[in-house]
């Protein structure tokens, strides 16, 4: 069973990875980029301040602890122990699969930390957000960040969909937990 959804696994792969040009493969480089969405981010804490006040603090914390979570579960522990090769290290597969200005990323892939902290950090900041379009378009982004780790060819579709499910578990998690603390303390000790 494990080895037919390998086999499915690198044949999605190497399907998606081989839809390339020019123009997607600036986009998707930028699009799994660090510094990219620093604009998005702005806009969500100012959308936080908006509506939380001083408890935006609060929902600072909750998603620092969404990516410190989601990120030592999937690099520190889940990657170590399953120990899947990324396609780019595969040596069955790695001359098949289209790379980007060279970037390989690290030796294992399995779960994808981009797809598991964007899912996350998403699901987490359209609940402290509560608005419905607004569930829609974080997890969208989240979606596109996540296929660009398909495209750059340093995931699979499995790693993706594993890190996106981590990620969203994370995040309502510490989304359910946080929303009851400020509701159930932090009103009562300071409702304005």
């Amino acid at each position: 069973m494990i080895d037919a959804l390998n086999q499915l696994d690198t044949q999605l792969l190497l399907m998606l990875n081989s839809m390339h040009s020019p123009f997607w493969d600036s986009a998707m480089a930028l699009a799994s980029g660090k510094l990219t969405w620093l604009p998005l981010y702005a806009a969500l804490l100012w959308a936080l301040v908006r509506r939380h006040g001083w408890r935006t603090a609060w929902w600072l914390l909750a998603t620092a602890l969404v990516v410190l979570l989601v990120d030592r579960i999937s690099s520190g522990l889940i990657k170590p122990t399953v120990a899947r090769l990324r396609p780019t290290h595969e040596p069955a597969i790695a001359n098949l699969v289209h790379t980007v200005n060279g970037y390989r990323g690290g030796l294992y892939g399995f779960v994808s930390s981009h797809a598991a902290n964007t899912f996350g950090v998403a699901v987490l900041l359209a609940g402290a957000l509560g608005r419905c379009w607004l569930w829609g378009a974080l997890l969208l982004w989240a979606a596109f960040v996540s296929y660009s780790r398909i495209y750059l060819g340093v995931h699979y579709p499995g790693d993706v969909l594993c890190g996106a499910a981590l990620g969203s578990g994370v995040g309502l998690g510490i989304y359910i937990a946080f929303k009851h603390i400020i509701n159930r303390y932090l009103h009562r000790a300071n409702p304005t």
